[in-house]
């Protein structure tokens, strides 16, 4: 909690500085300045903190994670990118946090080629939002 308020932080993985540009027909015509704004006017309006962080390096997103741990984080919500099908440091820093997370996808990596079905984080996250085909699926139990 920070300021009597609870506090989210958005992270944002590999490429996802592109939203927009990069295969809009998969990853649609938003910017990341776009959903950044959407979620701080979210926040807003419920009370809370939205913080966002967006790195295309592994060790970045870790630390971002590891510095979660004092500021007054009570969540963290991850679009991982690339990253969900390699990453064992950030799973692990997740695990070392103790932050319930939430495993976040703009597109349905199911729906997509086999090797994007594997995500290091799913067996952890509290739950699991993907975009399917411009709505969302929300897989897992929020407490």
């Amino acid at each position: 909690m920070r300021d009597g308020k609870k506090s989210v932080l958005v992270i944002n993985g590999p490429n996802l500085n592109l939203l927009g540009t990069r295969e809009p027909h998969i990853y649609g015509h938003e910017s990341l300045a776009d959903v950044e704004a959407a979620g701080k006017q979210q926040g807003n309006e419920l009370n809370a903190h939205v913080d966002f962080f967006q790195s295309n390096w592994e060790g970045a997103i870790v630390d971002r994670i590891q510095e979660a741990r004092t500021d007054g984080t009570d969540g963290i919500i991850l679009n991982p990118g690339g990253f969900t099908h390699t990453s064992v440091a950030i799973r692990d820093a997740l695990l070392g946090v103790d932050i319930p997370f939430i495993e976040l996808h703009v597109s349905n990596i199911h729906a997509r080629e086999e090797w994007r079905h594997h995500s290091y984080f799913q067996d952890k996250a509290k739950a699991i939002i993907v975009s399917i085909s411009d709505s969302v699926c929300l897989v897992g139990e929020l407490s």
